[in-house]
């Protein structure tokens, strides 16, 4: 591959918000990059990649005859349950209609930067699965996709009672050990179940090994650990997602295929990416904070692959490839103003705040000490949950501070004034990709606070001092 095109890769990764980025090339690593904050051997959330995890234990299940025909109705697997708006629709909803996401159910996760309406309407529930089930069909399975995370979490619900264990267990045993993966997390639901759609947390290697298991047709050291007609439906899927993209995408068993291309994808929301490109037999991996073009991404990591064999020794490009990715590691601090008198006056007063939608509850500043900090409390209570503590040190001189002892909840924060009453926080969460931008304005005992994160999620409420 070449190196000055792998370089571009990385700098490519840097102006669109890159955490992590991958490339595997006839079984070896060819780049391995982080972008300061994130760092070598964290797990970071793979978001919707969970679906083609989830849509891989299908597979491993199926081949060993624990899950069934894909032709079973899905309410069928619920006895149990006394399930509402039950018509011949959802009667017909099968378990390959959840595998294609063309359940039918009535549905609204536009995969657009609007809300994802019924996933947080699920979230908010005290049952997920009973949530979906008692969904409303919008038509009869099997027409037309329809993007759907409540469906992945039936797929979840069902391997637990198909195989008796949770999916993260049953991953373990199956498909997580024989792949040599030990360190994941993965969130579940109010009821235990191992959240299907979205949640799990996987290091950018591990993530590597899901697509280098498809690249070789489902086998792994030797063994078929999935079958290999279940990878080939991901190659020559037939599901048009209905993007009015060009080219345009095809959908199976969790996988966005481009046939145009012979790219295949776990995507995940703010590009949690695995690619298989089995032309160039390459396998990449990217973790991120922000959506961009997919395609250019795809179309320069191809471009990169010149031969099947070695190139010449290129030493220049090879230095610039190998301080691209020390650039990459390499935290730029931002810009920092003078800071204001209010700085002293502030410091350990508790800022307290009403119902808004960052559930954020309380708020208190340190500027003024060696060791800067901040310590919020979030409301949860809609969760039956305690108020959650977020603190830690705050950088004031253009750099993030991390508090290292916070293993897997990493936060990076740094502060600085933009004029005498305004004071700016931006707070990153290192695994999760999430990075909160909050412009504090202070005027006597009040503070305005005006919020936005990389989620699109915008609010602006008020507090007020409480010594």
């Amino acid at each position: 591959m070449s190196s000055n095109a792998l370089a571009d890769v990385i700098d490519f990764g840097a102006i669109n918000a890159m955490d992590s980025l991958l490339v595997v090339r006839h079984g070896r690593i060819v780049v391995e990059a982080y972008y300061a904050p994130f760092r070598p051997g964290l797990k970071h959330i793979v978001n919707s990649v969970t679906k083609a995890v989830v849509g891989t234990l299908a597979g491993i299940a199926f081949q060993a005859g624990a899950l069934g025909p894909l032709d079973q109705s899905v309410i069928d697997l619920f006895p149990e349950r006394k399930i509402d708006n039950v018509d011949a629709n959802k009667k017909a909803m099968t378990l390959g209609t959840l595998l294609d996401s063309t359940s039918g159910l009535d549905w609204r996760e536009p995969l657009t930067d609007a809300p994802p309406e019924t996933m947080l309407q699920m979230e908010r529930s005290a049952d997920w699965v009973g949530f979906v089930l008692d969904r409303p069909m919008a038509r009869a399975p099997g027409l037309a996709f329809d993007y759907n995370s409540g469906t992945w979490h039936l797929l979840s619900a069902i391997l637990a009672k198909k195989t008796g264990t949770s999916a993260l267990d049953y991953a373990r045993q199956k498909l997580f050990t024989p792949l040599g993966i030990s360190d994941v997390a993965w969130r579940h639901d109010p009821q235990g179940i191992t959240n299907g759609g979205y949640g799990l947390f996987m290091r950018p290697r591990d993530m590597a090994k899901i697509g280098y298991l498809y690249l070789r047709g489902g086998q792994w050291a030797g063994q078929q650990l999935l079958p290999a007609n279940w990878v080939d439906k991901v190659y020559h899927a037939s599901v048009d997602m209905r993007l009015g993209t060009t080219p345009s995408l095809r959908y199976a068993n969790g996988w966005w295929t481009i046939p145009d291309k012979r790219a295949y994808m776990a995507n995940g929301f703010l590009r949690q990416l695995i690619i298989v490109l089995p032309d160039v037999d390459v396998v990449a991996v990217a973790t991120g904070r922000r959506r961009y073009p997919t395609l250019t991404l795809i179309d320069r990591l191809a471009g990169a692959a010149k031969s099947e064999s070695a190139l010449p020794d290129d030493a220049l490009a090879s230095k610039r490839l190998a301080a691209r990715i020390q650039d990459a590691a390499t935290e730029r601090p931002s810009e920092v103003g003078p800071a204001s008198a209010l700085a002293r006056s502030i410091s350990g007063k508790s800022y307290r705040f009403g119902r808004n939608a960052f559930g954020l509850k309380s708020l208190s500043l340190d500027l003024v000490s060696p060791t800067p900090a901040y310590e919020a409390f979030l409301d949860r209570s809609r969760a039956g949950l305690p108020d959650l503590r977020i603190a830690g040190p705050l950088g004031l001189d253009g750099y993030f501070r991390v508090d290292d002892s916070q293993t897997d909840e990493l936060r990076a924060a740094k502060g600085r004034w933009l004029s005498d009453t305004r004071f700016q926080i931006v707070s990153q969460s290192i695994p999760e990709g999430i990075v909160t931008t909050a412009i504090l304005t202070f005027q006597d005992d009040r503070v305005d606070v005006e919020i936005e994160d990389n989620r699109g999620v915008r609010g602006r409420f008020q507090g007020e001092a409480r010594d």
